[in-house]
């Protein structure tokens, strides 16, 4: 027996109405492919957001994505790739990062900033967002090991005046709060700043590094086993197997490679503002709305 090609809907998000031209060149793109699209049930308004949906009759390879992506995003639209069987009904938890994801900084560049060390600190994490260094747990010591002797206090002074939730983040949270997903925030940083925002925003779980601490003053030191892209999965793994689900009932959102393992597998996983390998390998790409239209994507 052959088992059909699993179906794809292709959604299309804008903070303003999707445009014709959008849907026509859309369609003519995807002829080219090979590839027919059929409108599913018209254009849609949550009242911040647009979105209208097609149903594929193939896959697409990255390529052909990558092309479709293209001409959205010349029409200030982001382009998502969907599961087509894919019950919204079934989603159960929302995993996320939080720096430069959830939050709209990287907390450790900042805090690196205080000993004048952010450029050095900041060259580092870009590089391993990226996936040119491949070694979480290694780089996350180096870059904290620049933090020695830096007051405990400027942490308290990250979180209040250059911290802020990433647009959509409060209404992404109130809702998958109200509709009962499980909300799970997984993050490389820090426990200092991961804590504030569970309960800031609701969180049902957080989890991060431990920042050493002596005399009020950082050692340059993390507590503990470190969070990188392996514990991060295990974490959504671990929530998923308390609720009697698996990855697959989950909407994962990140940034950077070390949220690869965690995004791959699950029911829908969001590249929010990405670097270029995650937004690549994610189902759908962030890059002109807000967290929040990640409901759209489960309505």
């Amino acid at each position: 027996m052959i088992n059909a090609m699993p179906k794809l809907n292709l959604v299309a998000l804008s903070r303003e109405p999707i445009s014709e031209k959008l849907v026509f060149e859309l369609k003519d793109c995807a002829l080219k492919f090979g590839l027919v699209l059929h409108t599913v049930g018209g254009q849609i308004s949550n009242g911040a957001y647009y979105s209208e949906r097609w149903e594929s009759s193939h896959q697409l390879d990255i390529s052909q994505r990558e092309s479709l992506r293209s001409i959205a995003a010349g029409l200030n639209s982001d382009l998502c790739f969907l599961n087509g069987d894919l019950n919204p009904a079934d989603i159960k938890v929302l995993a996320m990062d939080m720096d430069s994801t959830l939050i709209n900084i990287e907390c450790i560049d900042e805090i690196a900033d205080f000993t004048g060390k952010k450029a050095a600190v900041a060259q580092i994490t870009e590089a391993t967002m990226r996936g040119e260094i491949k070694d979480f747990q290694e780089s996350l010591r180096r870059r904290v090991a620049l933090l020695e002797g830096v007051s405990a206090d400027a942490l308290e002074a990250v979180y209040r005046e250059r911290l802020q939730p990433n647009l959509g983040a409060t209404e992404l949270l109130a809702s998958a709060n109200e509709r009962g997903l499980y909300t799970l925030l997984v993050s490389g940083g820090f426990t200092f700043f991961t804590e504030k925002l569970r309960q800031q925003l609701g969180f049902k779980q957080a989890q991060a590094n431990t920042l050493e601490i002596s005399d009020g003053k950082l050692t340059g030191k993390v507590l503990g086993q470190i969070v990188d892209g392996i514990a991060k999965a295990a974490y959504l793994d671990e929530a998923c197997r308390s609720l009697g689900c698996t990855k697959a009932n989950a909407i994962t959102i990140g940034d950077g490679a070390n949220d690869l393992m965690m995004m791959n597998g699950s029911g829908i996983s969001i590249a929010y503002k990405a670097k270029p390998i995650v937004k690549e390998k994610a189902d759908a790409a962030f890059d002109r709305v807000g967290l929040d239209a990640a409901l759209l994507l489960i309505t």
